[in-house]
Formats: structure tokens, C-alpha cells, sequence
């Protein structure tokens, strides 16, 4: 998978992509990500990317001109399943979407800015907003990051163990149920006895029953 960032703040990106599972993912050749600095794509000597909103009215948008130059210039090298612009009135990400958007070769995410994009990138350009919550970030960068690892841990190979992805909250709708380590019991709190016993059939009907509970608590929405 080949994942490009269109961005104005690169600096902020590069960090997420060189640590832990995304870097090991990268360095397997699993995945590519490629961040593109929009200002290198701008024709203002100032390398603006920005302009005051017709109508009048508080706060900058970002203009189609650097915009349509970086994803043409992308779209000239290779084809891309989707164009994903992130903000907050898209549509919400979930691990469906995620589930899906793992099995796509190639990417492009435009990351918002100021007030938001000419509407005219939207129209014409994009072909999926998402929105990672009900709230406004300051930039797109960070949302960005949170749906390319939501895509690239699913990836086959990435993860140490492949089934674990498997057993993940919201993969069949529910939150996963409790988990423990060592020691079995640690200033008088124990481990239930179950998970000790070896009853591996009993084992995942106390994980079923505990992740339906869990559920049912915490998000009873899942079960409509």
C-alpha cells in the first residue's frame, strides 16, 4: 500500500511514521507513505496557500490552485483508489471503514487547514471525507495519522501476530472483554479462575459473554 499526505505542516507527520509498528511496517516494505509539503505546489513568491473567503468572514481557505497541482501532479504517476480529505463534518471513521480502506493499493489524504478547503477541491477532487470525532482539530495532521495507522495495522504482516487484529474492539461490533497478565493475583486482586483453568472452550464463551457485557455498559449502540 502507497499512502501520500498532502500537507502544509510535514514536521508534525513525520514523527508517527518513525516509531514503533508504522515504522516496522515501513522498513518491511509493507507500506509507503510519502508526505508533500502543499506550499512546494503554490505560484505565490511567499509560498502562500491561503486566502481570505469571498463573502467576507472570519477565517483563511485553503486555494485549488496548489491543491489541483499536487494531486494531478500524483494522480500523473499512479492511479489512487480513493482521495480522502479529512475534516470534521466527513463521515465518522470506524473500524469497518478501516477494515475496508486496509485493502486499497494506493491513497491520497489532503489534510485541512484554516478554515477549510474551497469547496471546489471537494466537489471535483475528493471521493471520501472522513472525521475521526465531533470536534475541530487544528489542522488535519493528526487525523491524518490516526487513520493511516487504523489502515496500516491491519495490513498482513505488520502486526507480530495477524489473529490479534482479529479480536480487536468493534471488529464483530463488540468491545473486547477484560484482559490480565502475571501474576495470577497481585495485592489480593485476582485473575478469574477461568482464564487459569486451560477450558479453552469455556475461556471463549467467558470472553464472549464479558465482551456482550462490556458492550451492553459501555456502548449499547453497537447492539442495535
Amino acid at each position: 500500500m502507497r499512502i501520500d499526505i498532502i500537507t502544509v505542516l510535514p514536521e508534525l507527520l513525520r514523527s508517527p511514521f518513525e516509531a514503533s509498528i508504522l515504522k516496522r511496517a515501513i522498513d518491511k516494505g509493507l507500506v509507503e507513505v510519502h508526505l508533500h509539503n502543499l506550499r512546494d505546489y503554490s505560484t505565490n513568491k511567499h509560498k502562500n496557500v491561503d486566502d481570505y473567503q469571498f463573502g467576507g468572514g472570519a477565517g483563511m481557505v485553503m486555494m485549488i490552485e496548489p491543491i489541483d497541482a499536487c494531486i494531478t501532479k500524483l494522480k500523473s504517476e499512479r492511479e489512487y483508489d480513493e482521495v480522502i480529505y479529512m475534516t470534521p463534518d466527513g463521515e465518522t471513521l470506524n473500524q469497518g471503514m478501516a477494515n475496508q480502506m486496509s485493502m486499497l493499493k494506493n491513497i491520497i489524504i489532503l489534510c485541512g487547514h484554516y478554515k477549510g478547503v474551497d469547496q471546489r477541491v471537494r466537489d471535483h477532487f475528493i471521493t471520501k471525507e472522513i472525521s475521526i470525532g465531533d470536534f475541530v482539530l487544528s489542522g488535519g495532521e493528526l487525523a491524518a495519522a490516526v487513520v493511516a495507522d487504523s489502515i496500516i495495522r491491519l495490513i498482513p504482516g505488520v502486526l507480530s501476530n495477524e489473529t490479534s487484529a482479529l479480536t480487536d474492539s468493534f471488529q464483530d461490533n463488540l468491545l473486547s472483554p477484560p484482559i490480565y497478565t502475571r501474576p495470577a493475583e497481585y495485592k489480593g486482586w485476582k485473575v478469574p479462575d477461568v482464564l487459569l483453568s486451560g477450558n479453552f472452550s469455556k475461556i471463549d464463551q467467558w470472553r464472549e459473554d464479558k465482551a456482550l457485557e462490556h458492550t451492553k455498559n459501555r456502548r449499547p449502540d453497537l447492539l442495535e
